[in-house]
């Protein structure tokens, strides 16, 4: 358990940093995080920290593949943490 958490704390630091830097390199028109990326550290745990970071730089929320996406994988997340420690 202690390992699953760091693993959550990482990641969605990751989401959020890396949110962050792709705000970066857009004002400065520098090559650019692909979307892949972002949603992809979404999905594998960083949903939270992609999120918050989504909203706290203002970055991808014209996309509805982020703003919809996003919390879709959250909700799923929640679920299948709510089903594994709870109802299996």
């Amino acid at each position: 358990m202690k390992y699953f958490l760091a693993y959550l704390l990482l990641i969605n630091a990751l989401g959020f940093l890396f949110m962050y830097a792709d705000k970066r390199k857009a004002r400065k028109k520098q090559w650019r995080i692909p979307e892949a990326t972002l949603m992809t550290i979404a999905a594998l745990g960083g949903s939270v920290g992609s999120l918050l970071g989504m909203y706290t730089f203002r970055h991808k929320t014209r996309h509805p593949k982020f703003t919809v996406g996003i919390p879709v994988v959250l909700a799923l997340q929640i679920g299948l943490l709510v089903w594994y420690f709870f109802l299996r």
